[in-house]
């Protein structure tokens, strides 16, 4: 029976994976940064790589994300990428985001690259900005003011759920199909953000609007919300890229991987519309 470990089991995509991949009859071994409360639950601070070692004993694959938090997430990534080595683990599946392989100096790409390079069976998976940021990051203007609060004009995403990129994380934990492979990772289609608040407002009966804001009132707003400062100075530049038109490419990554179509907008309001109406 394969044993995988996965990392960041606690949130978004990584609760949505442990299932999926309990579902298919694997052990799951899910890290989180808190002291383990049930079983199956193991402790690991990547920032230390504290608790890592012991984690990885007889792990077969690893799930690999960084925390939130942390601009240079080279700096914890490669040494777990080394850890799983050590350990004997056979696949690594490393989470970047899309775009991170524009240049060898970012610090995913760094991760990337050293992965690719470890002599290990691998698959890297870049999703494009995620659709449940509206019911978690930036859900507060709206809940609030009515408002959608970013810095990123007219440009268009095409933004992708986090079922959908669990779905495509299960797959790959269960097939060697797309293995030693990159995918990016796209919803079907780009929308714009007063896009994103027409479907908003429809599903949850009310008027929600996007405001487009100033850089530093954004810089402001992070720094406010407690992000340290060289993290809410990554978030302004990869804003800044989703500005420029960089977030709007589309591919056909969940279809190939998955064989279905990925989640659209309009489902993913309609699932988490306790969060607006």
């Amino acid at each position: 029976m394969t044993t995988t470990l996965v990392t960041g089991a606690s949130g978004q995509i990584g609760s949505t994976l442990v299932d999926l991949l309990s579902a298919q009859g694997q052990t799951v071994r899910r890290a989180t940064s808190r002291a383990p409360s049930q079983p199956g639950e193991v402790q690991v601070n990547l920032a230390t790589g504290e608790g890592l070692a012991a984690a990885l004993a007889g792990v077969d694959q690893l799930f690999l994300m960084a925390p939130p938090g942390y601009a240079n997430q080279h700096e914890l990534l490669i040494p777990a990428i080394d850890a799983a080595k050590a350990a004997g683990v056979r696949k690594v599946l490393l989470l970047s985001a899309m775009g991170a392989n524009a240049d060898d100096s970012i610090p995913l790409r760094r991760a990337e690259l050293h992965l690719e390079r470890s002599g290990l069976a691998w698959n890297v998976i870049r999703p494009n900005w995620f659709m449940q940021n509206f019911h978690t990051f930036w859900l507060h203007g709206i809940q609030t003011e009515g408002q959608i609060f970013l810095p990123v004009g007219a440009a268009k995403g095409s933004f992708i759920d986090t079922r959908d990129i669990a779905a495509v994380a299960a797959k790959l934990l269960s097939s060697d199909e797309f293995v030693n492979a990159a995918h990016d990772l796209t919803g079907s289609e780009a929308l714009d953000h007063n896009q994103v608040a027409a479907i908003l407002s429809k599903t949850a009966g009310r008027t929600i609007g996007y405001t487009d804001i100033p850089e530093d009132a954004m810089r402001q707003g992070l720094l406010g919300a407690g992000l340290p400062a060289d993290y809410a100075e990554f978030l302004l530049v990869i804003l800044g890229a989703f500005k420029a038109g960089f977030a709007e490419r589309t591919t056909d990554g969940v279809q190939r991987i998955t064989g279905r179509a990925p989640i659209r907008f309009e489902q993913y309001a309609q699932d988490f519309k306790a969060h607006w109406a």
